[in-house]
């Protein structure tokens, strides 16, 4: 693989001495020591979208920033966890950058790992996805139908010409949906209506987004809007999860490019997020927008390091 290999100095933390008290730090492995499938961390340094995006660069830091704060959280696995390492984009180069991650997916999906990748800006999504994409069309069959549930302050349907940032990915996914000939199915809960023009509900009308926003995710919604995921899922043979930080409001989720002023609480997000890994279809995961450079009290980062254990717990 590509991608450049981590130094474990982030894998440290604390060791108790009782029994069945392990960490992540004590568990995790180089995915080259991998003999094994298991989660497969693979960080993508990169905020060039972001800052093309004219949003607040800093997330190219996120990979770094969560790996620490994931080291101390609690080991509640039966399987294996593996680090793949970083694509770092370079000198703006961020076509390049999401063509590597895309590799580097592709063959851990190949291996059999569960690939969970932090970012980095939300263009993480597109290559991403393209590595997904890469690995299901080797294989023979029906044309595959791949999900993307997106948890977003906003859809990121942005026109990608003339330039593509992290505003863009789910266009340039639906367009690549299109010549490939295959369907496009995207949802997109927590949006901000404040945060998204009205040409953007067009497009994610005209693309027949599943849409649910900031304001409607209440408790007395949740069982309803958990529905509504359970009935997209169904009609999917895979899902890409994909997290971006900004969905939760700004006191919770301070270090991102942008703040939520309303946001959905952690206390909503989990089980919604849980709902869909319970599914059995999620085949890939990302956790993008963490911008440790104005992340108060680490408070972002933990959020972060919390739902990749989610994320992880059934494994």
């Amino acid at each position: 693989m590509s991608a450049d290999r981590p130094t474990f100095d982030s894998w440290t933390g604390r060791i108790d001495p009782e029994p069945d008290t392990l960490r992540w730090h004590q568990v995790i492995r180089p995915i080259e020591d991998a003999d094994r499938p298991g989660v497969a961390l693979i960080g993508f340094a990169c905020d060039e979208g972001v800052r093309r995006n004219q949003g607040r660069p800093g997330a190219a830091h996120a990979p770094a920033a969560i790996r620490k704060a994931l080291a101390n959280v609690a080991w509640h696995r039966e399987g294996p966890a593996f680090d793949a390492g970083d694509i770092v984009c370079t000198e703006g180069g961020l076509e390049a950058a999401q063509a590597r991650l895309s590799e580097n997916v592709t063959e851990l999906l190949a291996a059999g790992h569960f690939p969970i990748v932090m970012g980095g800006g939300h263009e993480v999504a597109y290559g991403s996805w393209e590595g997904l994409a890469g690995h299901l069309a080797r294989k023979a069959g029906r044309t595959p139908r791949i999900g993307i549930v997106n948890f977003d302050a906003h859809f990121d349907l942005r026109d990608p010409a003339p330039v593509t940032s992290s505003g863009t990915p789910f266009t340039q996914i639906a367009e690549a949906c299109a010549i490939r000939g295959w369907p496009f199915r995207y949802a997109c809960i927590g949006v901000s209506r404040a945060s998204n023009t009205r040409a953007l509900f067009r497009r994610a009308a005209d693309l027949d987004v599943l849409v649910r926003e900031d304001r409607e995710v209440t408790p007395a919604s949740l069982a309803d809007i958990g529905k509504a995921l359970d009935a997209f899922i169904a009609g999917c043979d895979h899902v890409h999860l994909t997290i971006d930080l900004d969905v939760l409001p700004a006191w919770e989720a301070p270090g991102v490019s942008a703040p939520a002023a309303h946001g959905v609480p952690l206390a909503l997000l989990e089980p919604l997020v849980e709902r869909v890994r319970d599914s059995g279809k999620v085949r890939l995961a990302e956790l993008a927008e963490l911008n440790p450079e104005f992340d108060l009290d680490h408070r972002t980062a933990r959020v972060a390091a919390r739902l990749i254990h989610t994320l992880t717990l059934n494994g």
